[in-house]
C-alpha cells in the first residue's frame, strides 16, 4: 500500500532539499488554482500565466509558510493577490466576458474529469456560467467555499478579511448567484418553448 504524503510532509521534504517533491504539491492543487485564476482572468491563457506565477511565488516563499494554516489557504492567498496584481497590470476589463468561451476553456482544461452524464454536465455548465457573471470577489468567495471547501476563517485569511465579513459576503454572493442562475435558466426555458 502506497502512503500519500500530506502537504506539510511534502513541504518539509522540499525545504530539506528534495525540490522534486514540489511537483506533487503542484499536481495536487493545480486544478483549483487554475479554476480560481480563471474566475478572475476570464481566459485560459491569462489564467495559466497567473497559475504558473502562483506556483513559482509559492516555491520561492515556501520557507516563510507558517504551519498555523493549511497550505491550500496560503496558496489561495497567493493566487488571489497574484490575480489582482495581474489584472491591474493588464488593465483587463473583468466585467466583460464571453461566457461560452470561458466555459469551453474550463472544460478543455479539465477534460480528464469525466462527468456522470449530460445532465450533470449541463448543470455544471450553467453553474459555471452563473459564477462567471458574478463580480470577481463574489466568484472567488463562492469558489473557495464550495469548490475549495475552505472555512469562513480560511477564506478570510486568504482574502485578508474578517470571517464575519466573509459570511455576509458569501450570503450576498449566493443571492446574486441564484439570480444569475435564474436569468440563465429563464433564457433556456424560452428556447424550449
Amino acid at each position: 500500500m502506497v502512503q500519500t504524503l500530506t502537504d506539510l510532509e511534502l513541504i518539509q521534504n522540499v525545504l530539506n532539499g528534495n525540490s522534486a517533491q514540489y511537483a506533487m504539491l503542484v499536481k495536487r492543487h493545480q486544478r483549483f488554482v487554475f479554476t480560481l485564476a480563471l474566475r478572475f482572468a476570464k481566459n485560459r491563457e491569462n489564467a495559466e500565466e497567473i497559475a504558473q506565477d502562483c506556483f513559482i511565488k509559492a516555491y520561492n516563499a515556501l520557507g516563510t509558510f507558517k504551519q498555523t494554516a493549511k497550505f491550500s489557504t496560503w496558496l489561495y492567498t497567493i493566487t488571489y493577490t497574484t490575480a489582482m496584481t495581474f489584472l491591474r497590470k493588464k488593465r483587463l476589463n473583468t466585467l466583460s466576458i464571453n461566457d461560452e468561451e470561458t466555459i469551453i476553456q474550463l472544460e478543455n482544461h479539465t477534460s480528464s474529469f469525466n462527468a456522470d452524464g449530460y445532465e450533470r454536465r449541463d448543470s455544471y455548465k450553467y453553474l459555471n456560467q452563473a459564477i462567471q457573471l458574478l463580480m470577481p470577489d463574489d466568484a472567488a468567495i463562492i469558489t473557495l467555499f464550495y469548490q475549495g471547501e475552505q472555512s469562513l476563517e480560511e477564506i478570510g485569511e486568504a482574502l485578508n478579511m474578517e470571517p464575519n465579513t466573509i459570511k455576509v459576503k458569501l450570503h450576498r454572493a449566493r443571492h446574486r448567484l441564484k439570480e444569475k442562475i435564474q436569468y440563465l435558466l429563464q433564457d433556456e426555458v424560452k428556447e424550449l418553448l
